[in-house]
């Protein structure tokens, strides 16, 4: 299916809330350190109620062992530098998703990285910063499975 990725999540609940979001859609989660929580941490295991064993999460130690593990596999940025609007895109079973931290997004070499094509907005009004995390991840994971036909769902 696709995969999400979290570059240096900091805030457990969010990470929480997209485990159990992973566990409801098929997909596969990707954890590239550092993280600034840990997986452990009680806010983590609340947000992703009992959906932790259903979620299938993969850790990476940086950037480059997860790259490294990806290839051959579409990466799109998801980030507000992005110039393609996330439903103008055809997306394919096992392209990845690539979010940066709640704090600071993707950093410049990160996204520099990856063609610009390939970095993807979400419209919001004029003057706000960002989406939560999560709630980012569920709109562009949705929209992707969404023309797979919802293919495994019920």
């Amino acid at each position: 299916m696709f995969h999400i990725a979290l570059f240096e999540p900091k805030l457990p609940p969010n990470t929480g809330n997209i485990i159990r979001l992973v566990a409801n859609n098929g997909f596969n989660l990707h954890l590239i350190e550092p993280l600034g929580f840990d997986l452990e941490e009680k806010n983590l295991r609340r947000a992703g109620l009992d959906y932790h064993d259903l979620a299938k999460v993969s850790i990476y130690r940086n950037y480059l062992e997860f790259v490294n593990a990806m290839c051959g596999k579409r990466i799109f940025a998801c980030t507000t530098k992005g110039g393609q609007s996330y439903d103008k895109t055809i997306y394919q079973p096992g392209d990845i998703f690539l979010f940066g931290s709640e704090t600071s997004g993707l950093p410049t070499e990160v996204l520099s990285s990856i063609d610009p094509g390939r970095r993807l907005k979400i419209p919001m009004m004029p003057n706000n910063r960002s989406l939560n995390l999560s709630n980012a991840v569920a709109i562009i994971s949705y929209e992707a499975w969404r023309q797979q036909g919802f293919i495994g769902g019920k």
